[in-house]
């Protein structure tokens, strides 16, 4: 018997190393996408988002995104709560969610007033999820997408996810550096990225 329990232990933790890691559970709006906590409820007047980001020492971060998408899936619940990319959203970001699809009204920074799925179309926006990160000012005149320091457009893994956060948080693009080369001098490049 003491054999067969031990047996049963080794066998459990053979198995237990072959299994995939946990995901996170995140809850999912009727809109049919994740609704991590540390996405903004606002009136999706960038104008007004910029400001609040502003105000609270953030990056304003709009996250584009479609009811079904895997590879939305795969970023909030793998790749989203890793805690070191958890904590560079929650302390560096303030994060409007769009529906690639959707008819709620979104104001530009150009006063341009669209629903969501126009928005997208205007901002060139293919794929999902694609993440928009703005500068703290917007010139007059421009769209989300002329403002852009920088487009993230599809899923990808932990390092590469967390060095793109890290990149436009301490405003690397300023030096001229490109993020590949930055991502190649500062990261360990490995399967998962």
């Amino acid at each position: 018997m003491r054999r067969l329990c031990l047996a049963f232990v080794v066998l459990l933790v053979v198995v237990a190393g072959h299994v995939s890691p946990a995901r996170a559970v995140v809850p999912i709006g009727d809109d049919g996408l994740h609704k991590p906590t540390w996405l903004q409820n606002t009136f999706l007047d960038l104008r007004d988002d910029l400001a609040e980001a502003n105000a609270q020492h953030k990056r304003l971060m709009i996250i584009v995104e479609q009811r079904g998408c895997i590879y939305c899936k795969k970023m909030h619940e793998e790749i989203f709560p890793t805690p070191a990319i958890d904590k560079i959203i929650r302390d560096t970001y303030f994060v409007d969610q769009l529906n690639l699809w959707g008819d709620r009204q979104v104001t530009d920074f150009d006063g341009k007033v669209l629903p969501e799925k126009e928005m997208a179309v205007r901002w060139n926006v293919v794929f999902t999820p694609t993440m928009i990160f703005l500068p703290e000012q917007v010139p007059a005149g421009k769209t989300a997408s002329q403002a852009a320091v920088m487009m993230m457009p599809g899923a990808f893994g932990k390092q590469t996810t967390l060095a793109m956060f890290t990149y436009i948080r301490d405003r690397v693009y300023l030096d001229g550096q490109r993020f590949q080369s930055y991502f190649a001098k500062h990261f360990q490049m490995d399967k998962s990225n």
